[in-house]
């Protein structure tokens, strides 16, 4: 699974990698800085510009303070909502990458149709809610792992993101059947490769990159797995 990581890397100088991670990279900023200034409005919206406290008297600009506060906690969390943004760009974007990959390492194989936009749409949006829940829930447990907390934060990850990148990646050629039954042979190698992916995701910019690497890279494991 490494020299599948390091095929994927390789491969980042082709036109249709750069193409696809200048989209990505666009999109999840933008993404993320929308979420940053809606979530910062809303918080001005219902802090009050100043509140009297006994004793103390006024105090003034409590509603830029929480904007602030609100900026920074973004970017906190921008670490755990790149998760479901990288599953997301990983279900719309595939198709090209799988493309480039399989034009250069694969040539001769018979050419796919593209996966149903409605299709992925659904797909993507499921994996968002689920990946977003349990992502919930893995924040609050963070607060009684103590140190471990990384690690169950990789692990949960890595298990959603390994199940939707190799997911994808089969079900061009495999069918949503086949794609199921290949998974489930090998979901223990499927799980460390999506763990890899999950531990830059965690890591302020080299998360940006993780969507088109882990969608190569898990194409050339479907083709090993495969048998191709």
């Amino acid at each position: 699974m490494f020299s599948d990581f390091f095929k994927a890397l390789g491969q980042l100088p082709d036109p249709r990698f750069r193409r696809v991670l200048l989209l990505g990279l666009g999109l999840t900023i933008a993404l993320l800085a929308g979420a940053t200034v809606l979530f910062a409005w809303l918080v001005g919206l219902f802090v009050p510009d100043s509140v009297a406290l006994p004793w103390i008297g006024e105090i003034g600009w409590l509603d830029s303070v929480a904007s602030w506060a609100t900026v920074l906690l973004m970017l906190v969390l921008s670490v755990v909502l790149m998760v479901p943004v990288a599953a997301a760009f990983t279900g719309i974007f595939l198709d090209d990458v799988a493309e480039a990959v399989e034009d250069r390492h694969y040539p001769g194989l018979e050419p796919v149709g593209h996966i149903p936009v409605l299709e992925t749409l659904r797909d993507s949006t499921a994996l968002i809610a689920v990946t977003v829940a349990v992502n919930l829930v893995a924040l609050i447990l963070l607060l009684f792992v103590g140190p471990l907390a990384p690690v169950l934060f990789w692990a949960v990850n890595g298990y959603l993101l390994g199940r939707e990148f190799f997911q994808m990646a089969a079900l061009r050629r495999e069918g949503r059947e086949g794609a199921n039954r290949l998974r489930r042979r090998h979901a223990g190698q499927i799980w460390f490769a999506g763990t890899l992916m999950a531990v830059p995701l965690s890591v302020p910019l080299v998360n940006l990159f993780i969507p088109v690497l882990g969608a190569a890279t898990f194409t050339h494991m479907y083709h090993r797995l495969a048998g191709r």
